[in-house]
């Protein structure tokens, strides 16, 4: 067993069950609903289904990234028991989480100088992050040191893909990455937007797609043209979905009839939290694969 903790936050975007099975620790950011303060506890708090019934019916949501001081509290701890600490961030292209978790790092070196903190920016988010800490849980089980780990995920993060398929415009134009005069045409279009994460960690739009069922073909198709080792892909696929649980399945469906060799025999299905969530809203279906470097 290694000598070190491997460490992300909630917003990866897994379940509870399946991080601590892996043992990879995790620390949660944070969200207000109406002025609440709430955990990106995995559903603890407020379910989805919850969260996206409030925020629909027009309750105000807003999110915030684990501070310097949450950071140093939640390592403290983990270096006192003699744990060095290689901690993954989500994108900063989406986040300043990375920045905080740096300053939280310099801050508590001074306590603990024998001890060694690395963080890593993902450049990625929800199921990448979360298939990118699974990948990361194999190589330490096989017995990769915490340096080599650290250079293996800055080698190969960017060969995480991450494909977003949404259904509902309605937080897309909220949150201002669809304008509201394309956005009302959108949906009266049934039009779906494709958005990818981007090799700097931002997420773009990059088609608009007409009706939900060409949207989730177009996602796999994406899988086919980019995934590691093509048809061969014998790596875990992970699908998140923003309580639209029936489409992910329709998406993992396609991709199990497409793709014969992943690792468990299936696509693995998670919730997006509610970090992500309060952004995406409902109708969410997010494919992370292995792949091509992201261009």
């Amino acid at each position: 067993m290694a000598d070190y903790i491997l460490s992300t936050c909630s917003v990866c975007d897994l379940s509870r069950e399946w991080l601590e099975s892996r043992n990879i620790h995790y620390i949660y950011f944070n969200y207000q609903l109406n002025g609440m303060q709430c955990k990106d506890d995995f559903g603890v708090t407020c379910s989805p289904a919850d969260l996206y019934a409030r925020m629909l019916a027009g309750d105000e949501v807003h999110t915030s990234q684990v501070s310097v001081g949450e950071y140093m509290d939640d390592w403290r701890t983990l270096l006192e028991d003699g744990h060095d600490i290689l901690h993954v961030c989500m994108g900063s292209g989406i986040t300043g989480t990375y920045a905080s978790a740096c300053m939280a790092r310099d801050s508590i070196a001074r306590e603990f100088p024998e001890r060694k903190i690395i963080v890593i920016d993902s450049t990625t988010a929800s199921g990448g992050l979360g298939l990118l800490m699974d990948t990361l849980a194999d190589l330490r089980d096989e017995g990769m040191s915490l340096e080599d780990l650290a250079a293996w995920t800055e080698a190969h993060k960017i060969e995480m893909n991450t494909w977003f398929i949404t259904t509902d415009l309605t937080f897309l134009i909220r949150g201002g990455r669809v304008s509201k005069a394309a956005g009302i045409l959108g949906s009266m279009l049934n039009i779906c937007p494709m958005l990818d994460i981007e090799p700097d960690g931002s997420l773009a739009v990059k088609e608009k797609i007409r009706t939900k069922r060409k949207a989730f073909r177009r996602q796999v198709q994406k899988m086919e043209d980019l995934a590691t080792g093509g048809y061969n892909y014998d790596q875990r696929v992970f699908i998140t979905n923003t309580e639209c649980l029936a489409d992910a399945k329709a998406v993992a469906n396609l991709v199990e009839n497409k793709f014969h060799k992943l690792r468990g025999g299936h696509v693995e299905i998670f919730d997006v939290g509610a970090t992500i969530g309060c952004h995406l809203g409902p109708g969410t279906v997010v494919l992370s694969f292995w792949g091509k470097p992201r261009q």
